[in-house]
């Protein structure tokens, strides 16, 4: 009888005390930095691009992606020019969809020939 007064009461302490006990909390993940300071890629107009830009030179530009020309080719404006640009789908941000009045920033590498100027966009980031 003691015996099981003694278990009775061991098992309520038990579930008592699994009642108030809470797992851990799930760590917050932090949302993707993006780095503002100063950087060694030059920021370039595409009139700019278009007269310096060699073949693999990594560059920035500020301005709007004015449409698509299928696929992952779409074309680049800013307001001395336009550049076609190729983007994959996992440049674009996934939080917000960019439309064509939506200022961006792509950092890419060119890509020039005899006949052809276009910039693989790297990274690309929405302006406010």
């Amino acid at each position: 009888m003691k015996f099981s007064l003694i278990a009775c009461g061991l098992v309520v302490a038990l579930l008592a005390s699994q009642s108030h006990a809470q797992p851990p909390a799930p760590a917050a993940v932090p949302a993707p930095g993006v780095y503002t300071g100063p950087s060694a890629v030059p920021h370039l107009t595409v009139q700019e691009l278009r007269a310096s830009a060699h073949d693999d030179q990594i560059v920035r530009l500020q301005g709007r992606i004015l449409s698509s020309q299928g696929g992952k080719h779409y074309l680049f404006g800013d307001a001395t020019g336009q550049v076609p640009v190729e983007i994959s789908p996992k440049r674009f941000p996934p939080d917000a969809a960019i439309g064509a009045d939506q200022r961006v920033e792509i950092v890419g590498e060119v890509d020039k020939d005899f006949r052809k100027l276009e910039v693989e966009v790297q990274s690309l980031r929405r302006l406010p």
